[in-house]
């Protein structure tokens, strides 16, 4: 185990995420065993909440899915364990509650929890199994030119012309 894997350890042991992610596990009847990189693994997770196949709190991974599962998807467990550095970094059980905001923002404004949450894109959209967010055309993809500060404007639209200053004065 790597210097930076024993530090991230420590830290989630120290602010008592690992240990609620022990508990959790414990309540939910998951089963724990040592994985890579300091992450304790748990497989066969059953309640409904959260939704997700596989979530983190502190170092404890806990999926639905078996061993089998963990091993033939190292992607997922790659951004699981980003997860685990987010932990660590905003000092354990915070991460909760400003992960939920940054959920609930990303559903608002793509309709998924995980496109625009920062903590997602940090530990990697496609290694979690989140989609690329939809992104607004740019000026060159668009079928008419962004042009109105030539004072040319949009076909059909207005003309602008300049007038005293920073004040334009807008007609047909």
């Amino acid at each position: 185990m790597k210097a930076f894997h024993l530090l991230r350890a420590g830290a989630n042991l120290l602010n008592l995420s690992t240990a609620c992610g022990v508990l959790l596990a414990s309540v939910t009847g998951t089963g724990l065993e040592r994985g890579p990189q300091g992450l304790l693994l748990g497989t066969g997770y059953r309640p409904r909440l959260p939704k997700a196949g596989a979530f983190t709190v502190g170092n404890v991974v806990l999926y639905r899915a078996d061993r089998a599962f963990i091993d033939a998807h190292p992607d997922l467990l790659s951004h699981e364990a980003a997860h685990s550095t987010q932990y660590a970094v905003c000092l354990g059980l915070p991460f909760l509650p400003l992960y939920g905001a940054c959920a609930a923002w990303s559903q608002w404004r793509t309709g998924n929890p995980g496109s625009r949450n920062v903590f997602e894109r940090a530990a990697g959209l496609g290694r979690g199994g989140y989609p690329e967010p939809r992104t607004s055309k740019s000026r060159r993809e668009r079928p008419w030119p962004d042009s109105r500060r030539q004072g040319i404007g949009k076909p059909g639209g207005f003309r602008v012309r300049r007038v005293a200053g920073p004040l334009r004065k807008y007609r047909a």
